[in-house]
């Protein structure tokens, strides 16, 4: 396993990944609560539909902040080492137009967009899911997790003996 050449803390990595899975297993529950159950099927709301939606409202400024974070350092690194450019910026862009459509979705888009805006919004999700996860194939070193990369960086920076 080779170690990460910008690794993200481990504090960061986590509010990232748990925030992440919090907002997919929401959103993709809403879905059929909705849809198959629901409002969305021509019955009365699910009772869960409320409080998925509450649940993804309360992750997805966590997860807003989480990437704010992460672009404060990791990004500008990655994008100055040109390690991952294509999948970053895809990253970036796709979590860009999450934040756009989530927002429409609670404040702008008219009731009668809010269907096909929301199904852009859930393909836009699980595709930033998925690659994030592709992005971030976790092939660090124990050793590297353990101190948060510094390790496995100083080791490499030493001559072999």
């Amino acid at each position: 396993m080779t170690p990460s050449a910008n690794p993200l803390p481990r504090w960061q990595r986590r509010l990232v990944v748990s925030s992440a899975w919090v907002l997919l297993l929401t959103g993709l529950s809403w879905l059929p609560a909705h849809y198959l159950w629901g409002a969305g099927a021509g019955e009365l709301p699910h009772p869960l539909e409320p409080w998925l939606l509450r649940l993804h409202g309360l992750a997805a400024p966590v997860g807003l902040f989480a990437m704010g974070l992460v672009s404060a350092g990791h990004v500008s690194r990655g994008w100055r080492s040109g390690r991952q450019r294509a999948s970053g910026l895809s990253l970036c862009l796709l979590l860009g137009a999450l934040a756009v459509t989530g927002y429409a979705l609670s404040y702008l888009a008219p009731e009668a967009w809010h269907a096909g805006t929301g199904w852009v919004h859930a393909g836009l999700g699980v595709g930033a899911f998925l690659l994030g996860a592709l992005h971030s194939p976790g092939r660090r070193t124990q050793g590297a997790r353990a101190a948060g990369g510094d390790t496995a960086r100083r080791a490499a920076a030493r001559p072999h003996q």
